[in-house]
């Protein structure tokens, strides 16, 4: 993640090493004996100087307070929208957090450092090689739910010809050019949140959602998305996929609305200062922190802000149920089935193949007659009864 600027480099670049060597020592030697803790206030002044009192901002960010004087400025956004990463870079120049949240998690941050290009030829790939590996991840039955709803939006790739989390990327850069900012991942880890919604369905609930994003061919176009920037476009798509399930609405959506709070209302801690000693008090300074997620969570946020929350409950992983054991099966015999009737298939057709060759008709000649002697001579020798 992003590091925190060194104060030495800063105290660095505030030296006379430029000086001439006739200059004034005492300017030299005051320079060079500069302190951590001055060099970090002479930085953060000028963080709070750069910092807009009253910000200009988009009208898709949202502004909620801390108990502690602390602000924290949401910015709700389309996955797919050049208008939301536009929104999120003017957001972080005019307010210069000191904390910059995303709705991601460990298992996704990968995107970050990716460039465009390659993540538009990743989320059109969905190969079987992702499909091992996302059952290798999360088990079966959450890597094929990760793998269909990774289907959805590589459909929406496709039809937009744009690669998704462009504004976490816009974050992420913006971040690194603010002093002192800190960059957080603020989503709860997708196989819980995977694992969480297939525990909630049953069985012919699974089946019933697997054929729905297994079909999904809705063309969709820009003006889609940008219509979409009051409801995530790929959140609403699920929610007219998942309507009829509660329950997985619960957990994809309601659950992390919760979890992405908490993180909020956690990187929204008062500053410490620095001190010159020890004996010096410790003086604190509100947080300014920007959140950067999809629009569809903005009115969860919004409505947990001011509860007391606790995430242990949706970061567990109920065992699985039966209807679960019995689709993971049903699963696994259609697969292992397939696979068996494919290189049965593919074998008997090789084999086909090969004999009607020219260059195997020697072969085969050859071989009948080898077999034919050899019969005879069983039979004169009183082989054969």
């Amino acid at each position: 993640m992003q590091e925190e600027q060194q104060p030495e480099a800063a105290a660095d670049a505030m030296s006379s090493s430029d000086a001439p060597e006739d200059g004034p020592k005492e300017t030299s030697s005051v320079s060079q004996n500069i302190s951590d803790a001055d060099a970090f206030k002479i930085l953060l002044e000028m963080k709070l100087k750069k910092r807009q009192k009253r910000p200009s901002l988009p009208s898709t960010v949202t502004e909620l307070d801390a108990e502690d004087g602390s602000k924290v400025y949401v910015v709700g956004t389309a996955h797919f929208s050049d208008s939301s990463k536009k929104d999120v870079v003017k957001t972080i120049q005019e307010v210069q957090p000191d904390v910059v949240v995303v709705e991601l998690c460990q298992y996704r941050v990968s995107m970050l450092k990716m460039d465009e290009k390659t993540l538009l030829k990743e989320a059109k790939e969905i190969n079987l090689e992702k499909l091992q590996q996302a059952i290798k991840q999360n088990g079966v039955m959450s890597g094929l739910m990760q793998m269909l709803l990774l289907k959805v939006s590589a459909h929406i790739t496709e039809q937009l010809g744009m690669a998704p989390g462009g504004e976490f990327r816009e974050a992420f850069k913006e971040a690194s050019k603010v002093p002192f900012c800190k960059f957080h991942l603020g989503d709860r880890p997708i196989p819980v949140t995977f694992k969480r919604a297939i525990a909630a369905l049953s069985f012919w609930q699974k089946v019933k959602l697997a054929w729905g994003l297994c079909f999904l061919s809705d063309p969709i176009s820009k003006d889609d998305v940008e219509k979409c920037k009051q409801k995530d476009l790929l959140e609403q798509m699920m929610a007219e996929m998942i309507g009829e399930f509660p329950d997985l609405h619960r957990t994809i959506v309601s659950e992390r609305d919760i979890y992405l709070t908490y993180m909020l209302k956690q990187a929204a801690k008062q500053i410490e200062l620095p001190r010159a000693s020890e004996n010096e008090p410790r003086k604190y300074i509100p947080a300014v922190v920007v959140g950067v997620v999809g629009m569809g969570h903005v009115p969860g946020i919004e409505k947990n802000w001011n509860s007391d929350l606790k995430i242990q409950e949706i970061m567990s992983v109920p065992p699985p149920s039966v209807s679960s054991k019995i689709f993971k099966f049903v699963i696994k015999a259609t697969f292992l089935g397939l696979l068996g009737y494919g290189c049965y298939r593919i074998g008997h057709r090789t084999v086909q193949f090969v004999l009607s060759m020219p260059a195997t008709q020697p072969y085969l000649q050859r071989l009948t007659e080898v077999s034919q002697q050899w019969t005879w001579s069983r039979v004169w020798s009183g082989g054969f009864v």
